[in-house]
């Protein structure tokens, strides 16, 4: 058997609502930040008069370039792309040292799940949040290696397959934030309703009630050719990326919908 790595379990990182949804397992937890599109950054304002977190959509991958074979089941950074002026990436600057405290979020859902009462109705879902610290990424090599991780993390090929690398007006626009991350955490709900007995012995209700579970799933469309580049037919990296998504997300959804529940009931 392989080995499995898990984030280790503090008050910061630990699930205390139902429990046994969590996990703390690397592979789990880097597999659901990897296959959301877009994360949920937060980090507090330098600013002690602003009483509020700030939270970016961001894009961003996980990755190791210190150790680039390493996989999900391998400790790894966050990286993530933005501009160079924004916000996040100025205090990130004036944080060299230990770099600036940063909350990573992910969720997707993969289906609607309808019980017989609204308060036993949920969500099947994967969630994760990595806590780390964001340094800015100086070295050009480990920077282009970023920008092209993100990149293909995005379509698979694309970095390949458009003109690249950046220039130097793109390299200088762009920052790369790598968060060394500290700890984590995922909580994943599987299978159909979880309805009280109170409930499931009333004859009235069963009766008149539908129950069960609505799949939902990110679907990638057809393409739609546009903007200045001239060839028409489109390429077999976009072709193949896009039925490798509709795929997986259907088939986990359904599989996802029909699985016990081994956590019953509720949110």
């Amino acid at each position: 058997m392989g080995r499995t790595l898990v984030y280790p379990k503090v008050e910061k990182n630990t699930v205390h609502r139902k429990s046994d949804r969590a996990s703390y397992d690397l592979h789990t937890i880097h597999s659901i930040i990897n296959t959301t599109p877009v994360l949920h950054v937060s980090f507090n304002s330098s600013d002690p008069a602003d009483p509020f977190p700030t939270i970016l959509p961001m894009i961003g991958t996980m990755g190791s370039y210190e150790h680039p074979s390493a996989d999900l089941n391998d400790p790894m950074d966050c990286y993530l792309h933005g501009y160079v002026s924004s916000g996040i990436m100025k205090q990130a600057r004036s944080n060299p040292e230990k770099g600036l405290p940063i909350t990573v979020a992910a969720t997707k859902v993969d289906g609607i799940v309808l019980s017989l009462t609204p308060n036993s109705h949920s969500y099947n879902y994967r969630s994760a949040v990595l806590f780390g610290y964001g340094s800015l990424v100086e070295d050009i090599e480990e920077k282009i290696w970023a920008m092209k991780l993100v990149t293909n993390s995005v379509v698979p090929g694309r970095w390949e397959n458009s003109r690249s690398p950046p220039d130097g007006a793109e390299m200088a626009s762009t920052t790369i934030l790598k968060v060394k991350i500290v700890n984590g955490s995922g909580k994943i709900r599987i299978g159909g309703p979880g309805d009280e007995k109170k409930d499931t012995e009333r004859e009235d209700v069963v009766e008149s009630v539908w129950t069960g579970v609505v799949p939902i799933y990110e679907t990638v469309g057809e393409p739609v050719r546009g903007g200045a580049g001239r060839v028409e037919k489109v390429p077999e990296h976009i072709t193949s990326f896009r039925g490798e998504v509709n795929e997986t997300n259907e088939e986990y959804a359904r599989t996802a919908a029909a699985a016990i529940n081994p956590a019953g009931k509720g949110y």
